[in-house]
């Protein structure tokens, strides 16, 4: 255990705490092709290269024929290699431009080695003319992303990373980051308000509570509050929510102060970036404003209500109204039950306002049609998943998850203990007293804290909307509704890696920063047309060695996929055993098996099914379980 980790107990989330000091060109092959982006660093990451703008000769069929166009692009990227395996790349026609050039678009983000390659593809065709990247010139051009110089995002912030994008586990990847820097390059949150309506935040050096005293309490109990009356009064600030020794709070979950609101508005982004100290925040360019509505033994849904309406600018009777109303809201709290209908009422007004609400699913490893306000309407309700990509082991989930983002497994194997505990967390500042606040200028200023939980996971989604929010602000786009930043988070979310079990969802996968904000700013792709391009079926990418455990089925279908690389020499071996019920297998090679149409088929009675190709071709294998099972494991290997 590294000096300074000292990992602690609270209510609904295990927690620890770091206080340490850190010392701190292409050819051109004879045609017009611009240079691909600058060479980046081993670990750091770049924007999605998605758009090309090719220019084609006088006479050219492409020049007035998009099918041509799309036939053209398809055939360098076959050239390229980029259409086979699960990976495979593939074109679809965007617009004609008014100058007469084409502009294409790729089914998916390439880096800058892949793009090179296309680009001379590409121009090798007789009827180019030219052929260049569609740059994102409206924000910034496109180069490395932006790393900012906080000397622990590296070793400590693996849920801001990219997957495979520097943190690793007992060895192993970091599968379950959400992409933040690749967003960075297009928006920091400048314009876009994020409220936290949750204890409070805390002075801190690497904070900014610039709008802490513009926030309010509207905890409306002397109590609750820790105030000598029951009013409300203006200010975020958090006075402590201890309960260890607070006058009459026995009966109480016993715990000291959590500071809770500094730690998730700092992920949000309210932890200060790029200052050379500590951590850094998703949307740091935002406004943060901190609404306090919990304290000790916790706070009324009444006064939550009511924040929620006042922070996304509505009126409140006896407060004055909100100066910084928000465009993002986030809620990291909640409790079991039903939406009351109070609930259901402020998120709705909030909406209507134009606030997004982002709430926490809930630690309870149930349902979270039975936790509120997760459950109410209008909200997006967040599960947390670990660095593996796993579903936490805590983590609520249900058909009414939204999306899952990184909130910590709380240990490296994303389940209950571990050897290196750093990345079953996540890091933010935090106050290291028990009770009443440290002064500020008794605080180190690399502070932080680790704590795991979907209250992490809810406010990485937060900063991520108020990324997206800003970007389509600088591009002088008008600001998505509710619907449509729910959609674009959907759309944009990477998949898991260890799938979560068919009975326990938890959306429709893990937040992707990077691809969010581009498709924000951009939109969507055109659809696959099989009758102009090859369109891959969708499936769920496995590893190989690595077995996807907890899987179920009831009479459904469900595709997976595994890559074999080029050189591939030993046998490829895809099995499923243990659980219960009875799974059928089914694997094709660059097709999507079928019963009756599958190149290899296992069907014993049972779930022990092999499948064994000796000399397997480099590309991909689909895999396909059928049947009725639960809690089987699949695992390929070569």
């Amino acid at each position: 255990m590294k000096k300074g980790i000292i990992p602690c107990t609270l209510a609904v989330a295990v927690s620890a705490v770091l206080a340490v000091g850190y010392a701190g060109a292409a050819g051109k092959a004879g045609k017009a092709v611009a240079d691909a982006p600058p060479a980046v660093s081993a670990g750091e990451s770049q924007l999605p290269l998605v758009r090309f703008i090719v220019e084609y000769k006088d006479g050219a069929r492409e020049r007035s024929d998009a099918k041509a166009v799309v036939t053209g692009v398809n055939t360098a990227l076959s050239r390229a290699g980029l259409t086979r395996g699960a990976s495979a790349v593939s074109a679809s026609y965007e617009r004609k431009l008014a100058t007469g050039h084409q502009l294409v678009r790729l089914s998916r983000g390439v880096d800058r080695v892949v793009a090179e390659t296309l680009l001379q593809q590409i121009a090798a065709d007789p009827n180019v003319k030219s052929v260049q990247l569609d740059r994102l010139r409206q924000i910034t051009a496109i180069q490395p992303a932006y790393v900012p110089d906080d000397p622990d995002f590296d070793e400590y912030q693996w849920h801001m990373r990219a997957p495979d994008g520097g943190a690793t586990y007992d060895g192993g990847p970091n599968r379950g980051g959400a992409n933040v820097p690749a967003a960075w390059d297009l928006s920091d949150g400048e314009g876009i308000t994020i409220a936290v309506i949750d204890t409070g935040i805390t002075a801190h050096p690497d904070i900014d509570t610039s709008l802490a005293d513009a926030g309010y309490d509207f905890i409306s109990d002397a109590f609750v509050s820790g105030r000598d009356t029951d009013d409300r009064v203006p200010g975020g600030w958090d006075l402590g929510d201890w309960t260890i020794g607070y006058p009459g709070a026995s009966t109480c979950a016993q715990r000291n102060s959590s500071w809770h609101g500094t730690h998730v508005a700092g992920t949000a982004g309210a932890q200060l970036t790029d200052n050379g100290v500590s951590m850094t925040g998703v949307a740091y360019g935002a406004k943060h404003l901190p609404v306090r509505v919990l304290g000790h033994c916790g706070g009324y849904e009444s006064d939550i209500v009511d924040a929620i309406i006042w922070a996304a600018g509505g009126e409140v009777e006896g407060v004055p109204l909100n100066e910084n109303p928000a465009q993002v809201i986030n809620l990291s709290l909640g409790g079991s039950g039903p939406c009351s209908s109070s609930e259901a009422a402020a998120i709705a007004q909030a909406n209507s306002l134009g606030a997004t609400v982002v709430i926490a699913a809930g630690n309870s490893n149930s349902d979270v049609s039975n936790f509120s306000p997760a459950n109410c309407p209008g909200a997006i309700a967040v599960a947390s998943n670990g660095v593996t990509s796993r579903r936490a082991y805590y983590s609520n989930y249900g058909t009414g998850i939204d999306i899952s983002a990184p909130g910590g497994g709380v240990y490296a194997n994303d389940g209950s203990s571990g050897t290196q505990i750093y990345d079953g967390f996540v890091w933010q500042a935090g106050n290291p007293s028990n009770t009443t606040p440290t002064p500020v200028e008794n605080i180190q200023a690399n502070y932080a804290r680790g704590s795991a939980g979907t209250s992490q996971a809810s406010p990485h989604v937060a900063g991520v909307v108020a990324l997206l929010q800003s970007a389509r602000l600088a591009a002088d786009l008008p600001l998505l509704t509710p619907a449509e930043v729910l959609e674009v988070l959907q759309q944009s979310a990477s998949p898991f890696t260890v799938a979560p079990s068919a009975s326990q969802p938890i959306g429709p996968g893990i937040l992707d920063a990077g691809a969010a904000v581009v498709l924000a700013v951009e939109g969507p792709p055109e659809p696959c047309d099989p009758e102009v391009e090859e369109c891959a079926p969708p499936a769920t990418p496995i590893d190989n060695k690595v077995p996807v455990r907890g899987l179920s089925g009831s009479g459904g279908d469900t595709l997976y996929s595994i890559e074999v690389p080029a050189g591939t020499t030993g046998p490829l071996s895809i099995t499923t055993s243990g659980g219960s019920g009875n799974v059928s297998l089914y694997v094709s090679f660059e097709a999507e098996p079928a019963e009756g149409a599958a190149d290899f088929t296992s069907t014993r009675p049972g779930n022990s099914e092999t499948v064994r190709v000796n000399a397997p071709q480099a590309g991909v294998y689909y895999i396909k379980l059928s049947g009725s099972y639960s809690n089987v494991t699949l695992q390929a290997r070569f």
